[in-house]
């Protein structure tokens, strides 16, 4: 009999793990419930999240203690050299060991090396080998060391010195585009806490953060030709709350930190519709030229930029031409969902000339899958955020319309959906998205008529109509976030529930080292 690939890959996982805990069976008991059997000791290879492409132990490991140094290579690479500072600061914390970062390859230590002929890894896979002499990470590109960095902080205790066990893994991700997104306009959130939520996501191998910046709630951004948008327009929030914007110089700083763990910025100016807090800052925005009442609620579709206003178009060229010139990645979103008080047809003449704005400043448009209904722009990208009640009519224009695709469904990813019904903030319009749900789906046949070469990849909503504390952003994300992170990275053949949850529990040390506060999924073996 044949196994298939995918669920060898998970009987390979599970060969190490004794028969009761594997599952869940009945050594817990008639009365236990689900995740409540001890945590599985499953072997480091064995644990990694994302699933590589390929790994196996092998042979003595390398002791990692006070002796370790990271060696990258020239000192004239300074690129490497960041990557490796990187590295030894995300390694000294939880090891207490000094690391220093030297010159040269040559030696004990943990290497990092650039070989454009590694194969197999494309722009951001890698291989890292560990020996008795040290740990070798090899990659075509910086990015690729830093992944491969990643992958190595699992292989290591989660505190204290220790061994990183022998071995080797080939990795490269599945897809280009592996994103997740915070709502900042219906609460805010300092860059600092983005930060700190950049950080958790970079080292499970995100690699964009998409930032809804502005809504009818609020506007979070200063734009120095239309100042009023975050002075007036950012003062509030759902609910009543203060509000407050980010500066150009704090946008800037958040970018620049991004960059440093290879994850790109897209930022989002949603349009035509979501607008009110630009209309509440600026009455030449509307069509009766009167400013509206800043608004607290949750409601959506209600506000529309003047289609017919030429001065509307002046106002997205500026706004957009500096939100352009702060960000060095390819993409700008300017949202276009759920524009319910814009009529159609004005609809696809807003788009059109929206789109060509995007262009002339230099960027790739990204738009809400609405945008398919009208016209999109050669090269487009669609972001489709249905759900299984979407209309099949709905659904088959994405596919027709031959643009690349971004998949982040609602009932899959969005992760201000509740779990169930006992979570306390969220919503469940698209239904309740429990662990399991958001990771047992495959992106590259999801979409009918969509084949998997248009799917550029995934991302992971967080809107924030009931979430405005660090700790409910968390717990909401985690775990469901390490999913769309597999979902993105790990080969389709290695997608497998009966596995991930083993080795989505074994990252509940590190989270808990990290101070993470996520949700202890019922059927997650998590242990006490």
């Amino acid at each position: 009999m044949r196994v298939p690939r995918r669920t060898l890959a998970a009987l390979l996982v599970l060969a190490a793990v004794p028969a009761a805990a594997s599952c869940g069976g009945a050594a817990r008991g008639d009365d236990a419930r689900p995740g409540d059997e001890p945590p599985v000791a499953l072997a480091p290879y064995q644990r990694l999240l994302p699933a590589p492409v390929s790994a196996h132990a092998e042979g003595p490991g390398y002791a990692f203690g006070p002796g370790t140094v990271i060696r990258t290579g020239p000192r004239d690479d300074e690129e490497v050299r960041k990557v490796g500072e990187l590295l030894a600061e995300q390694l000294r914390g939880p090891s207490g060991l000094p690391l220093p970062v030297v010159d040269g390859v040559e030696g004990d230590g943990i290497r990092l090396r650039i070989d454009e002929g590694t194969e197999g890894a494309g722009e951001e896979g890698y291989r890292l080998e560990s020996g008795p002499g040290g740990v070798t990470l090899t990659a075509r590109t910086p990015a690729g060391l830093f992944h491969a960095g990643q992958t190595l902080r699992q292989l290591l205790p989660v505190s204290g010195p220790g061994a990183v066990p022998g071995g080797t893994v080939t990795d490269a991700p599945r897809f280009a585009y592996r994103g997740a997104m915070v709502d900042v306009a219906r609460h805010f959130f300092t860059v600092e806490q983005v930060k700190r939520y950049l950080d958790q996501l970079a080292q499970y191998k995100v690699n964009t953060l998409h930032l809804h910046l502005t809504d009818d709630q609020g506007w979070r951004i200063a734009i120095d030709s239309w100042p009023r948008l975050a002075e007036h327009g950012g003062a509030g929030e759902v609910g009543g709350g203060p509000g407050g914007h980010w500066t150009k110089d704090e946008y800037r700083d958040l970018v620049a930190y991004a960059a440093e763990r290879y994850v790109d910025v897209v930022p989002e100016i949603d349009m035509p519709g979501h607008v009110n807090a630009a209309q509440a800052a600026y009455a030449e925005l509307n069509c009766d030229g009167k400013a509206r009442e800043r608004y607290t609620g949750i409601k959506v579709g209600f506000s529309s930029l003047c289609v017919g206003k030429e001065r509307t178009y002046e106002f997205i060229d500026e706004v957009l031409g500096e939100i352009a010139e702060l960000t060095p990645g390819k993409y700008l979103h300017i949202g276009g969902d759920e524009a319910h008080s814009t009529p159609a047809a004005d609809y696809a003449a807003f788009m059109d000339r929206a789109q060509a704005v995007v262009a002339r400043h230099g960027k790739t448009v990204v738009a809400w899958h609405q945008l398919a209904a009208a016209r999109p722009a050669p090269g487009a990208v669609l972001q489709y955020w249905g759900h299984d009640r979407t209309a099949a009519s709905e659904k088959a224009a994405v596919a027709a319309a031959g643009s690349p695709v971004i998949l982040s469904p609602a009932d899959r990813l969005y992760l201000d959906m509740k779990y169930d019904k006992a979570t306390k903030p969220g919503l469940a319009w698209a239904g309740y998205v429990p662990v399991r749900r958001a990771y047992d789906w495959d992106p590259g046949a999801f979409l009918t008529g969509l084949p998997e070469s248009a799917v550029l990849g995934v991302e992971a909503p967080l809107w924030t109509e009931t979430i405005a504390t660090r700790s409910d952003l968390e717990y909401m994300a985690f775990p469901r976030v390490l999913g769309l992170a597999e979902l993105g990275w790990s080969p389709a053949a290695t997608r497998d529930w009966a596995s991930y949850r083993l080795r989505l529990a074994a990252q509940g040390p590190r989270l808990d080292a990290q101070d993470v506060n996520y949700h202890r999924a019922p059927d997650v073996p998590w242990g006490r």
